[in-house]
């Protein structure tokens, strides 16, 4: 719509004939659709606020990013969905306001979990005689994301480098001192059986913390040095059966009962069978452990048209919510002699996979753990960082 045309048409009412004016007011009924049409298409939320601080239009956009309807909105004060603002100092232009909300980030949890950054402009900015002012809401959830996988990576890299150091400063001492272990247990021979036996079970117990050590080392290289795969079609039954074998003694000393839902028609798909059955024994152990006092694991599986999906169920204490986000960061673990590397492990090999793992847990209730493996060789590679050593 031209600029001045309501003028010139309140203007020339009185010289207006029915059909000119029916004309004009279909003229401006087109338009209005026109920039409705292109509102409702933009990405970004808009929201017209008159003077009060109420919602005088709002596109789909803002009413999808704040999970309302846009017609539900009209007439509503804007702090029943944007709070935690003074609008009243915003609304009389209040400059310390302004200076506060040049850009706020919020959080959203429904319907969806976004992340959305807004900033507001003051219709008087435009002409001094408008009062309200245009909220602008961007959603930058997908910006959060990269920025978690940068750092996660980034982590992952400084990871790798202490490893190194690890293995050097830590590796060699340790096979230092079980060599000499191994020299003062055959020294003990010498010694009379009552000496004897009291430094043997010293020996046997310094000997077990040097494995337990060394088996640490081991776990964490093996969580971030991931292994080249070997994909060839795998059946994923044949794995949960030979993981389960090999945990049958522990299983059936903390009395879990197990129960396997997998279809005999389940495709077979391209993994790399030992990586696969490294997951699989640490989700199975952890599930095991979890449940002290006995209890029941379902293991299921289903295929879809792009994944095959493993889930592995476990009625124990569950998982605390604040836990959840942490699950797969290193040495989180609440076990006394736990490593916290198992479900690092677990990830960096369906990543590597090209897969996705899902966590479902309620407290008391138990948790469910789901691989998603792709029945297609889709590898994900991560490429390096511009300027950066790897």
């Amino acid at each position: 719509m031209k600029p001045g045309f309501v003028e010139k048409l309140i203007a020339r009412m009185d010289r207006l004939d029915p059909e000119s004016l029916q004309a004009f007011f279909l003229r401006m009924s087109r338009e209005r659709g026109l920039l409705e049409t292109i509102f409702h298409a933009i990405q970004e939320g808009i929201i017209v606020l008159d003077g009060g601080g109420r919602v005088s239009y709002a596109n789909r956009a803002a009413a999808k990013l704040l999970g309302t309807d846009a017609e539900g909105m009209a007439g509503q004060a804007i702090e029943r969905y944007l709070r935690g603002i003074d609008w009243e100092g915003v609304m009389r232009l209040d400059e310390k306001e302004w200076s506060r909300l040049v850009s706020r980030e919020i959080e959203i949890t429904y319907p969806e979990h976004r992340f959305v950054v807004f900033y507001v402009v003051p219709l008087a900015m435009v002409n001094a005689e408008e009062a309200g002012a245009v909220v602008i809401l961007r959603d930058v959830t997908r910006d959060r994301e990269h920025e978690a996988k940068t750092i996660e990576s980034e982590r992952l890299n400084a990871l790798m480098l202490l490893a190194a150091g690890m293995a050097h400063e830590i590796g060699n001492p340790l096979n230092s001192l079980n060599i000499h272990l191994q020299l003062i247990g055959r020294e003990l021979a010498a010694l009379p059986d009552d000496q004897r036996a009291t430094l043997r079970d010293l020996l046997d117990v310094t000997q077990k913390e040097v494995q337990r050590l060394d088996g640490i080392i081991t776990q964490f290289l093996r969580a971030i040095r991931p292994a080249p795969l070997k994909l060839e079609p795998t059946s994923v039954r044949e794995i949960v059966q030979e993981t389960l074998e090999f945990l049958k003694h522990e299983i059936r000393d903390r009395d879990v009962l197990v129960e396997v839902e997998l279809p005999d028609d389940l495709p077979a798909i391209p993994l790399d069978r030992q990586q696969i059955r490294q997951a699989f024994f640490n989700i199975i152990r952890n599930a095991v452990q979890a449940m002290s006092n006995g209890g029941l694991l379902k293991i299921a599986a289903r295929a879809t048209d792009r994944f095959l999906a493993i889930a592995f169920k476990d009625t124990g204490p569950g998982i605390a919510p604040e836990r959840l986000a942490n699950m797969f960061e290193p040495f989180n673990t609440t076990k006394a002699e736990g490593s916290g590397l198992g479900l690092m492990i677990v990830q960096r090999i369906v990543r590597d996979h090209g897969g996705q793992i899902e966590i479902h847990s309620e407290p008391r209730a138990g948790t469910t753990f789901t691989l998603f493996l792709p029945r297609e060789e889709q590898r994900i590679r991560l490429l390096k960082a511009h300027g950066k050593n790897v």
